[in-house]
């Protein structure tokens, strides 16, 4: 955020939100002399300020006055996938990223378009994508918007016209990379990451100058083939941990989501994620903590050197990533004043360590575990439950599952109560061996039998499998490491949040709403329909003494293409848009469209039992991802049960193998599937199709 004084003397006083937290200040300082301050407050960071404390200032709306927030406008985005942006504010410019990284800019106080840009991202690559074709949001400085895309590219825009400044490729565009995280800018360096972990790649950061997009550095997270040599003594270092021929499946270790900077220390925070396949046994045969997996790692951002790092899981096998949001802040503990980056990463336990030195200072799981007991303080590592190891052998069902216990959704920390509002899982999943895997490069490669994880068919084991499915605001002591409040919703995958100085957090979710929490005690005190679900995290920023609330709302994500039409929400496809509140706002959503729907007749289902279990597993490994579990689809993408296409077996070809529909997302997948599969994938598909028309004939009943 930034404070700006009247244009006169408008360069005398500026003041960052991260300044201010670290000062432990919670507004600014006002001047005494009769310069009266312009009420413009940004939001001009990702996560608000370096320390990514997602906390604003504001204190004009209060649990006394919330009641009264109302729309002020918004802004339809067109698109029908997921909405996972972090809004910018700048000098009364709000901007706002879209599906396939499109990018708005819109008069902060109307919502009136100033201009729009479309990257033209080669959808071809939503097949490298494992979390739907999202991306979290655009960076800031020296007039400067920049942006990652899908297609592993770095733009950067002149702010006011959206004039392409420089365009360059941060990625290998012959791999699976992609790129889903919101750029970082540090002393005028953009840092970012990219994702594909699962599809074979190597992880690493780079850093480009923002004047002219050139590199300056760049940090990878695992080694390579030894024979190679390494980069630096981090890698040699790393390699150690590791055994096998891992480079073979790229190691993984992407850095695909959060960051952070303390400029009085000048570390660069970055999270690590899982390991490329996940199954430790295939990867690292023997073991091994395989740095830098499911690691914090502290670098120096000018030349992207090593300082240290913390690794929340070693030996990570269960994609329990630790690219989940960091926080800086300075908490008492036992009576001394630490700085610490605190964490919820995705293996269940909350984290709280010294982050000038990497020194665990404390660690309590925020949610049920079952993997490990607890984490030992003296060694910093879990102690860890021997049957988690799924490797070689019998299934786990493990708590929590990939989807973690905190996923990407960002968390918020109030200097205020002192609380970590977390937006917090439950989701179980079977772990278990795929005795039959083959990688394969650019396609999903975790060595699990994903089959295992499909829910249930059978009604009641279902009905027993959802009630374990749980979502909720958790309000986190990091002193104490223990709950203050929580707030349980109806299921998983709801909103990143915000934390506000007027005592007031805020959280969308799955149903579609965006509410209003007391920060100390967790009182629900306003909400707003939102048509579809908000899984982004609000902003806030101030106007003309006026606050806003701002949030991007969008169902999507990776729970929601996997499970979306299995465990729908009060959420509709299709109406992305950004929402902007004040208080005595009196805009409205237009109405929802009426929904009709006319469900063409599937083929009828003649295939054997073998047949359609083949094409079960085909379907598991290749398709779910994004059509979702038992072929049932959320609506962000097409439902395979009802596709014109399904009805013959030379329609499906010429979309399947022969990428027809490659433009439009949906590339070819001949390279993993042959002409037998394609009649095995068609044959189980339309067993679905003909089960949900049975089990709607009964229904009608």
């Amino acid at each position: 955020m930034k404070f700006r004084a009247t244009p006169i003397i408008r360069g005398a006083i500026i003041f960052s939100l991260s300044s201010l937290l670290f000062l432990g200040c919670s507004n600014p300082p006002l001047s005494e002399t009769t310069t009266k301050l312009e009420p413009i407050i940004e939001w001009n960071k990702h996560g608000g300020g370096d320390s990514e404390q997602r906390f604003s200032p504001l204190k004009q709306i209060t649990p006394d006055n919330v009641t009264d927030l109302g729309l002020a406008w918004a802004f339809d985005l067109g698109v029908s996938r997921g909405i996972e942006s972090t809004p910018l504010v700048v000098d009364g410019i709000i901007y706002v990223t879209a599906t396939w990284n499109k990018i708005f800019a819109l008069d902060a106080r109307t919502g009136a378009l100033k201009w729009q840009f479309d990257p033209q991202v080669d959808r071809s690559k939503g097949a490298d994508l494992c979390c739907d074709a999202v991306n979290r949001g655009v960076a800031y400085a020296d007039g400067k918007i920049v942006i990652g895309t899908i297609d592993g590219r770095l733009i950067a825009l002149d702010a006011k016209t959206g004039v392409k400044a420089w365009d360059v490729i941060t990625i290998d565009q012959s791999k699976p990379y992609t790129i889903t995280g919101a750029p970082r800018i540090v002393n005028d360096k953009v840092i970012i990451g990219n994702g594909g972990a699962e599809y074979g790649v190597r992880g690493y950061v780079s850093a480009y100058d923002i004047s002219n997009g050139s590199m300056l550095w760049r940090f990878y997270t695992v080694p390579g083939n030894p024979a190679d040599g390494f980069e630096n003594a981090s890698m040699a270092k790393a390699a150690a941990t590791w055994n096998g021929e891992w480079w073979k499946f790229g190691g993984g270790g992407t850095a695909w989501d959060s960051m952070a900077y303390d400029p009085e220390l000048d570390l660069l925070y970055i999270g690590v994620g899982n390991g490329s396949p996940w199954n430790q046994s295939i990867r690292s045969p023997g073991g091994g903590d395989n740095l830098y997996l499911s690691s914090i790692v502290a670098l120096r951002p000018d030349t992207g050197e090593y300082v240290w790092h913390y690794q929340t899981t070693p030996g990570e096998s269960w994609d329990y990533t630790a690219t989940q949001h960091m926080i800086l802040a300075e908490l008492d503990i036992d009576g001394v004043p630490r700085k610490v980056i605190m964490q919820a990463p995705k293996n269940g336990f909350f984290y709280v360590i010294d982050r000038a030195t990497g020194e665990l200072l404390s660690a309590k799981n925020y949610v049920p575990v079952n993997w490990a007991s607890h984490i030992d303080l003296a060694t910093g590592r879990p102690v860890e439950n021997p049957e988690a190891r799924w490797g070689n052998k019998a299934p786990h069902t493990q708590f929590p599952g990939p989807f973690g216990g905190h996923n990407w959704h960002p968390m918020a920390f109030s200097p205020n109560t002192g609380l970590v509002y977390i937006p917090a899982l439950e989701t179980p999943f079977v772990y278990a061996n795929d005795e039959q895997f083959k990688y394969t490069e650019g396609r999903w490669n975790t060595g699990a039998n994903m089959t295992m994880t499909s829910l249930p068919t059978d009604k009641a084991t279902f009905k027993a499998v959802k009630a374990m499915l749980k979502g909720r605001l958790l309000a986190w002591d990091p002193v104490k490491q223990q709950a203050a409040w929580k707030i349980e919703h109806n299921g998983p995958w709801n909103g990143g949040v915000l934390a506000t100085a007027g005592g007031v957090v805020f959280q969308g979710n799955a149903d579609a709403k965006l509410v209003a929490y007391r920060a100390d005690n967790g009182e629900r005190l306003w909400d707003f329909f939102a048509q579809t679900g908000i899984v982004a995290p609000p902003i806030s920023y101030e106007l003309d003494d006026e606050q806003y609330i701002a949030v991007a709302s969008g169902w999507g994500g990776t729970f929601a293409l996997l499970y979306g039409g299995l465990l729908p929400q009060e959420s509709t496809a299709g109406v992305g848009r950004l929402m902007v509140f004040k208080l005595g706002g009196k805009s409205k959503l237009p109405a929802l469209p009426d929904s009709v729907s006319r469900k063409p007749t599937p083929p009828e289902s003649t295939a054997d039992a073998a047949t359609i279990a083949k094409g079960n597993k085909i379907y598991d490994n290749n398709c779910g991802v994004c059509h979702g579990d038992h072929a049932a689809s959320s609506g962000l993408v097409p439902d395979l049960r009802w596709t014109p296409y399904l009805g013959s077996y030379e329609a499906m070809e010429m979309v399947v193998l022969k990428g027809m529909l490659s433009a439009r997302g949906m590339p070819s997948f001949n390279n993993v599937i042959n002409k037998q599969d394609l009649h095995a994938l068609r044959a189980y598909i339309i067993s679905n199709a003909q089960e949900s028309l049975k089990e709607g004939a009964k229904l009608k009943r």
